[in-house]
């Protein structure tokens, strides 16, 4: 079994993105899959662009793309991603666009086909923070989560494909007092148990995930 994982590089500020750190401290092997990791830009369409041909490349089985979410406590996977793209914040090549459909030919949303709720499981029983996420946001993980989706239905059926947030390092906090952060290697540690689930599980379990507002 192939898993591909990607992580971003630095945007809006930030000299570093704990998505692509954890991810390139991830071991080569988890739960028995091959582990492929690759680094994507923080830019509108080359992001999907960069994952589309890597998945044409490799032919995974898994697909999962990572994320930061500075603000956020612990890991949280993905439920769902929406066709549109309303970015607050320019991407890395200065692209701003607002309320644009990602693929005009696609649905209204996707939902993750991974076991996001015991991929939470997974990293509460491991020992660090997660809950399940029902909103990707509408800058570019969503979009890139949206993305690999997209192209799981029109070409790659059978693959299983999602994402996942993580917030910011610890390193990243040092001027940002009252943020929640967590090391790299926690992170690292945290998205291993959450690539195991996926392995291990084809079927969701149930569970609360859901929130009142």
């Amino acid at each position: 079994m192939k898993v591909l994982i990607t992580g971003f590089d630095p945007f809006g500020g930030e000299t570093m993105n704990p998505a692509w750190e954890a991810v390139k401290l991830l071991k080569d092997e988890i739960g028995g899959a091959q582990i492929i990791k690759l680094q994507i830009p923080t830019v509108v369409g080359k992001s999907i662009q960069k994952i589309h041909e890597k998945m044409q490349e490799i032919h995974p089985d898994i697909v999962i793309s990572v994320g930061q979410a500075g603000g956020r406590f612990g890991v949280t996977p993905e439920r769902v991603a929406i066709n549109v793209t309303d970015a607050r914040i320019p991407d890395n090549e200065g692209n701003q666009p607002i309320d644009v459909p990602i693929f005009e030919d696609g649905d209204t949303a996707y939902f993750s086909n991974l076991p996001v709720k015991a991929m939470v499981q997974a990293i509460k029983h491991a020992g660090y923070p997660s809950v399940l996420s029902n909103s990707a946001g509408t800058y570019i993980c969503n979009h890139v989560m949206y993305g690999i989706l997209y192209y799981i239905q029109k070409e790659f059926p059978g693959v299983r494909g999602g994402f996942i947030h993580v917030p910011y390092a610890t390193a990243q906090v040092v001027d940002k007092p009252q943020t929640p952060s967590m090391s790299l290697a926690d992170i690292a540690a945290s998205l291993e148990a959450a690539v195991e689930a996926a392995v291990s599980c084809e079927k969701d379990i149930t569970a609360v995930g859901g929130e009142i507002h």
